[in-house]
Formats: structure tokens, C-alpha cells, sequence
């Protein structure tokens, strides 16, 4: 079984900058962040390989997050930079142990509680 505990949400001005944090308990295979807003589908934001530490992300946040892991406190971390209203929603973080690493919530089977991102014009 694993845990994982989120944290770093709040709220922030457009152009603005927070960082998310996911501590896991065990061993994990692939980790990612999801992100939900109201009345919308969960969608992938980005997702790293544990031991190769490979990275995707979703167009949409391209060149403004960044996904990182810190292997002794077993957390993975996503820098959001240049935030954008649009980047409003509950962001969550995934963890698998086995087979695909994509960004589909499909491929992973243990999630976080959530932590909420608020961006404002």
C-alpha cells in the first residue's frame, strides 16, 4: 500500500509561482500530478519515472511546470511558474508500481487527497 500526502496549494496572482509537494510512503514506480476544476475532467499534468527520473507533460503546461522527485525524502515535487487562471483546479498526485508511466489517471492506483490551486486574474 501507499500513501501519499500533498501539500503547497493556495492562492496566487496570474504570472505568479507555487510549488507542490507529495510525500510517499513505499516504494513507488512512476509518480504524477493530476488536476481536476469544477465540472471539468481530470486531467495529466506531468509525470516522472522514479528510477530514470524521465519526464512528460501535458502541452498545456509546457515549459511553465516542472516535475522533481527528492529520492531521500521520497516526495516528488511540481514548480508551477507563470501561473495562469486557467491553471485553477485540485491537483493531485499519483503513484504507481508496475506497468505504463503515462498521463492517464488509468495508470495509476494510488492518489492523494487533493490540495487546491487557486489563480486569479
Amino acid at each position: 500500500q501507499v500513501q501519499l500526502v500533498e501539500s503547497g496549494g493556495g492562492s496566487v496572482q496570474a504570472g505568479g509561482s507555487l510549488r507542490l509537494s507529495c510525500a510517499a510512503s513505499g516504494y513507488t514506480y512512476c509518480m504524477a500530478w493530476f488536476r481536476q476544476a469544477p465540472g471539468k475532467e481530470r486531467e495529466g499534468v506531468a509525470r516522472i519515472y522514479r528510477v530514470s527520473r524521465n519526464t512528460n507533460y501535458a502541452d498545456s503546461v509546457k515549459g511553465r511546470f516542472t516535475i522533481s522527485q527528492d529520492n531521500l525524502k521520497n516526495t516528488i515535487y511540481l514548480q508551477m511558474n507563470s501561473l495562469k487562471p486557467e491553471d485553477t483546479a485540485m491537483y493531485y498526485c499519483a503513484a504507481a508500481r508496475g506497468g505504463l508511466c503515462n498521463l492517464s489517471s488509468q495508470a495509476f492506483g494510488y492518489w492523494g487527497q487533493g490540495t487546491q490551486v487557486t489563480v486569479s486574474s
